[in-house]
């Protein structure tokens, strides 16, 4: 069984996973990792989950405040050979009811062309892809996503 834990970027869990999650998008995002990297920094988020089965750390993801009414899903990640789990779809949910409770109406999101795991992860659970926000705005390897939660 999953159990999914509030806490922020200072849960080691979660500084481990990140630090997975960023040698994977290294390899995939190539020359542009370091472009990508700028917006990833993860010692102020102060609304972070972990997953954990058995007692271990199986998956993170965070968010962070965007506007007065919508936040940013941050670091979402799962390692590839846990993949298929439910494990994100239960994050994203998490994610998104402790959203609701801080009184936010929405998410938005970013993430990369060549990860086609959390492209269809997001589709899978409701997310509409928008156009490019903020700094992603005219970078062609982003695709952004928002949901409505009202």
């Amino acid at each position: 069984m999953i159990k999914y834990i509030r806490t922020d970027s200072e849960n080691p869990d979660f500084i481990d996973l990140v630090c997975l999650l960023d040698a994977d998008l290294a390899i995939r995002d190539g020359e542009d990792h370091a472009f990508y990297a700028q917006f990833n920094k993860i010692a102020t988020l102060k609304n972070v989950i972990v997953a954990y089965e058995n007692h271990v750390a199986v998956g993170c993801g965070a968010f962070k405040g965007y506007t007065p009414d919508i936040v940013e899903v941050k670091r979402m990640f799962v390692p590839e050979k846990l993949r298929g789990k439910g494990i994100a779809s239960g994050l994203l949910s998490e994610l998104e009811e402790w959203v609701k409770e801080l009184g936010y109406k929405g998410c938005i999101l970013e993430t990369g062309i060549k990860q086609p795991e959390a492209i269809a992860l997001y589709h899978k659970n409701g997310y509409k892809i928008i156009p490019n926000f903020g700094q992603y705005a005219g970078i062609e390897n982003s695709v952004c996503f928002e949901k409505n939660l009202s």
